[in-house]
């Protein structure tokens, strides 16, 4: 059963962290055209796009997606030890749960 779960496990925090993150990407694109007036850099590597706005996109997206990544595989792991009563099995393995 250890080998299944961890199998459901995978597959759900995966679906959860993809989810999120495209919901991220969709929010921040939307709020950096409203803050800047201007679609978001499709290609920050582009010589042809400034300095700050690469910089500034690269952050704000990288922080964005990690976030909605981090809190959509927490809530994961929550539904999952709620339906199993215990974490899943890569989580156990955590020293802070210990």
């Amino acid at each position: 059963m250890a080998e299944g779960g961890s199998k459901i496990w995978t597959a759900f925090s995966l679906a959860s962290a993809l989810t999120a993150a495209a919901v991220a990407k969709k929010t921040l694109d939307k709020s950096w055209t409203l803050a800047t007036g201007k679609k978001p850099p499709e290609n920050p590597a582009d010589p042809d796009v400034e300095i700050w706005e690469a910089v500034s996109w690269a952050v704000a997206s990288g922080v964005a997606v990690g976030l909605a990544k981090m809190l959509a595989q927490r809530r994961a792991a929550s539904y999952y030890a709620r339906s199993t009563g215990h974490l899943p099995p890569e989580l156990q393995k955590d020293a802070q749960h210990a």
